[in-house]
């Protein structure tokens, strides 16, 4: 995809500062610019395309890691924006973990812990289906979790916001200066639009599956997710670690949005094959005489 077209998909969703941060500001159906379906799907198979060749070096180079963070509400659409987005990518050099209610064994370290240890690899792509961001999100909307979290009692006070807020900027900034680029896409998605995901999985027999009560009673909560969502970015945004709120009423303008958010995180880091020294030269000439 070309520069500017680049930045005319994504230039409206970045938040890099969240001081006058208002979700309210941002529409969940908008589709920018595009005309239709069609021609967004077109240039998906484009940045697919890109994507894996940008992938390619980024492996071959071996010095940056790329670290992709998806948090929405319920039937936003994730797992299908991963699937669509990365569809071209070579597996070797790419990891997605889900991240889902804390097992004991988590419990007993600090919240950051269970994500600390699947960080991608230098050269790879690591994707957090949810992460570190549900203990300001879900947690907040549902604080009795924090009792089940074995914090002392007096680090449990009014603060534990703020101080969680600043312990992920600082995370943030230290894996950039240690060269993983951190992006967070938060799929934002009309409550409207939820509904009627949510009742397509009631009446496809094929989606079944996908269904679950749960997602139904926290739907009853939507404002406070809202509420602490807006809390979140305004709080973790940064020029090192920029959020994408999506617009995600629409599938296919979402993948296109992270696609070119990627895309262009790539191209940013001037990404090249390594070259082989003299020696390393040598050796290969002399590999071509022996074959």
């Amino acid at each position: 995809m070309e520069t500017s077209l680049l930045c005319q998909l994504v230039e409206p969703y970045r938040v890099t500062s969240g001081q006058k941060f208002k979700l309210g500001r941002f529409n969940p159906a908008d589709t920018g610019q595009m005309h239709g379906k069609q021609d967004a799907q077109k240039l998906l198979r484009q940045g697919v395309a890109e994507l894996q060749g940008l992938q390619d070096r980024l492996y071959a180079q071996s010095q940056w890691s790329i670290l992709l963070i998806f948090q929405a509400m319920d039937a936003a659409g994730k797992d299908g924006t991963i699937k669509h987005v990365m569809s071209g990518i070579n597996p070797q050099g790419c990891q997605v973990f889900s991240f889902k209610e804390p097992t004991s064994t988590e419990l007993d370290h600090n919240y950051l812990w269970r994500c600390q240890k699947c960080l991608p690899e230098r050269g790879r792509i690591g994707i957090f289906n949810r992460s570190y961001y549900e203990e300001t999100l879900i947690v907040r909307v549902h604080p009795e979790i924090l009792q089940r979290q074995k914090l002392p009692p007096s680090l449990i006070r009014d603060s534990i916001w703020e101080e969680r807020f600043e312990d992920i900027r600082n995370f943030e900034r230290h894996l950039a200066r240690n060269g993983t680029i951190v992006r967070k896409f938060f799929l934002h998605l009309s409550k409207d639009e939820q509904k009627r995901r949510f009742l397509d999985r009631i009446q496809r027999k094929e989606k079944n599956w996908k269904f679950s009560e749960a997602d139904v009673r926290e739907r009853s909560f939507w404002d406070a997710y809202q509420d602490a969502y807006t809390e979140t970015i305004r709080h973790t945004a940064t020029e090192d670690a920029p959020w994408f709120v999506v617009p995600a009423d629409h599938k296919w303008f979402a993948r296109l949005v992270v696609s070119a958010a990627i895309i262009e995180t790539l191209q940013s880091l001037d990404l090249r094959y390594p070259e082989l020294d003299p020696a390393g030269l040598k050796a290969l000439a002399r590999a071509q005489k022996m074959l």
